[in-house]
């Protein structure tokens, strides 16, 4: 059985250790209050560029769209086993995060083992260290992106994919990231990022209410108008993946410090008690030494003395 100095020590460490905990816990809940408010101010814009290509897509004939821009070319005179999938995977770049980083590396080596060929691009350290540690060759890894998600480093991105999806080098690119679907539950997703789908922008009931009758003037041609706001538009998603993923590692660290600080102050209470009953074992043992002491001289000093 321990001694009292030794649960000491060891409740001394817990608390220590707590002291961590709690500010790893409040350092999270600030970074996702504050990336959920940077997302927030950025999302109209992109909505409107969403919209604005729906307006587009609805004035141009629906066979001929991909002649309109390459990014809606699905390519389907490619044979499925020359076409190179790419797959964005947003990781984070430390641990610490219950299952966040797990669910994500799953799901993207289901899609791997199915076949076929690919590439990968890779946001966060703990990614690129899954993938080297099984020898799967990453084509891009983006660093420090998982720590501060941000419309540049979401450009750079998207323009590195644009880039190799238009010279042929990718056939079709998915994003594998995690959403929120509430405060409490995040969910390991995948998107399909290009070719762009024009039925996505151009919901059926737009159709049949005769939006498309309305006019609309691009200068100087549809396919300029849509090349500029095209590539915006996939930076869009891309950020929004980002900061998405970026506030469900924080809610996932958030949610495993909790945890943490739970089981500690239930091994404090534990060990509360333990410390207790050994101080209550030791105390009951110093009172039974002193009654003891005490009968023991009582006792001698009533033995009669014999004189000679």
């Amino acid at each position: 059985m321990a001694n009292t100095r030794e649960i000491q020590n060891r409740m001394k460490s817990i608390q220590d250790t707590m002291k961590i905990t709690n500010a790893m816990y409040m350092i999270s809940s600030n970074k996702l209050r504050k990336a959920r408010k940077n997302l927030e101010e950025t999302e109209s814009y992109f909505y409107t560029l969403q919209s604005m290509i729906a307006r587009i897509l609805r004035h141009l004939p629906q066979s001929d769209i991909k002649e309109y821009n390459q990014y809606f070319d699905h390519r389907e005179q490619k044979d499925s086993k020359d076409r190179v999938h790419g797959f964005i995977v947003v990781t984070a770049d430390k641990g610490l995060a219950g299952s966040y980083n797990h669910n994500v590396l799953k799901m993207a080596q289901e899609q791997m083992d199915w076949g076929g060929r690919f590439k990968l691009f890779v946001v966060g350290e703990l990614g690129r260290q899954y993938f080297a540690a099984r020898g799967i060759p990453v084509a891009e890894q983006f660093r420090y992106t998982a720590q501060n998600p941000t419309l540049h480093r979401a450009r750079i991105i998207s323009e590195t994919i644009l880039e190799q999806f238009r010279e042929g080098e990718l056939d079709d690119v998915h994003l594998i990231y995690t959403v929120m679907k509430n405060g409490v539950t995040t969910e390991a997703q995948m998107l399909h990022l290009l070719p762009l789908v024009a039925e996505d922008f151009m919901p059926k009931e737009a159709q049949l209410a005769g939006m498309g009758k309305e006019e609309l003037v691009m200068k100087p041609s549809p396919q300029a108008v849509l090349d500029n706001i095209v590539p915006d538009s996939v930076m869009g998603y891309i950020y929004g993946a980002l900061v998405e993923s970026f506030c469900s590692e924080q809610n996932a660290r958030m949610m495993a410090m909790e945890a943490a600080n739970k089981n500690a102050s239930a091994m404090i209470h534990e060990l509360s008690i333990q410390y207790n009953r050994i101080r209550q074992a030791l105390i009951t043992q110093e009172i039974t030494e002193v009654i003891a002491g005490a009968k023991a001289q009582k006792a001698k000093k009533a033995k009669p003395v014999l004189q000679k």
